[in-house]
């Protein structure tokens, strides 16, 4: 058992492309699954998350509070910014400019952390901005969306944030209290909790394209262009920052894969609960889900060589 989970882990970007492929030739069958199931799929990841989190990922935000600061500074500035430029170079319709939008202003991914670790990178860091972002997605987020979309379409700002303490934070809670609570029941559920997030992560990205299979088909390469140019730039953007500041290369490393991979599991969720009036609002977190694990992983191989 222990070996599939990690097959699956392992793979998670090829897993991910085959389930958007699934999505995409099959619609009908796999639109069976709701897009209510997202929230409690979220749910699932977030709650793993908060079981592999240790007192020791939240010291770094002690210890060293400027490398925190820089990455997270560099994450709800460098993306927002980046999504709304992109969106209007390529003139993006209001329901695809809100879902770009909301990929930008969200937190950073959990892949993040695997590929910072691949990568050769500062692993204490990349975990410690991960949490610090995740806690403060419940404010910045909305904030954000609001400020870059607001003139776009009506955001909800209160509602957004409380969709995210219920969907990301009290999870990540409950999952940091039944560690605490039953440690090593905990331990031993350790290894196959990257699968069953990966299996969750999959299930997100059928479920949002088998729902706008036609839509993405007909003219879903702007949107994919734009997802993928949001994801290198960001990447880019982020070691360059680490360069200029002259941080160390493996604080490069982290920020740079911090900055460019997103919860965009989130950013669908958000979608489905507070744009519903724009259903492809949904497709660019959808398609950020597919690529970032792609590129996540050439971009691993890339900063691992050196």
């Amino acid at each position: 058992m222990k070996r599939l989970c990690k097959w699956i882990s392992d793979y998670l970007g090829v897993l991910v492309l085959l389930s958007a492929v699934s999505a995409l030739l099959w619609p009908e069958a796999i639109g069976r699954l709701k897009p209510t199931l997202i929230n409690p799929l979220l749910g699932v990841i977030m709650f793993g998350m908060g079981l592999t989190l240790r007192a020791e990922d939240f010291r770094v935000v002690f210890s060293r509070p400027r490398d925190v600061l820089i990455g997270c500074l560099a994450q709800f500035t460098v993306m927002p910014l980046l999504a709304f430029a992109l969106s209007r170079i390529f003139s993006l319709d209001d329901a695809l400019t809100v879902g770009v939008i909301l990929v930008g202003c969200c937190p950073g991914g959990t892949a993040s952390n695997v590929i910072t670790y691949l990568a050769k990178g500062d692993l204490a860091l990349s975990v410690g901005m991960t949490a610090t972002s995740t806690l403060l997605a419940p404010v910045l987020t909305p904030l954000l969306v609001w400020l870059f979309a607001g003139e776009t379409v009506d955001v909800n700002v209160w509602g957004m944030l409380l969709s995210i303490l219920w969907v990301v934070i009290l999870p990540i809670a409950l999952g940091l209290l039944v560690k605490r609570l039953w440690p090593k029941a905990t331990d031993r559920a350790t290894s196959y909790l990257p699968a069953l997030s990966s299996v969750a992560i999959c299930l997100i990205v059928m479920i949002v394209i088998a729902a706008n299979a036609h839509k993405l088909l007909s003219g879903g390469l702007v949107i994919v262009l734009v997802v993928i140019l949001h994801n290198v730039c960001g990447l880019a953007i982020g070691y360059l920052i680490g360069y200029l500041l002259k941080l160390t290369p493996a604080k490069r490393r982290a920020i740079s894969v911090e900055v460019g991979m997103q919860n965009s599991g989130l950013a669908s969720s958000l979608a489905t609960l507070h744009f519903a009036a724009y259903p492809m609002a949904t497709i660019p977190g959808a398609v950020f889900s597919v690529w970032h694990n792609i590129s996540g992983a050439i971009v691993a191989r890339l900063y691992g060589r050196k």
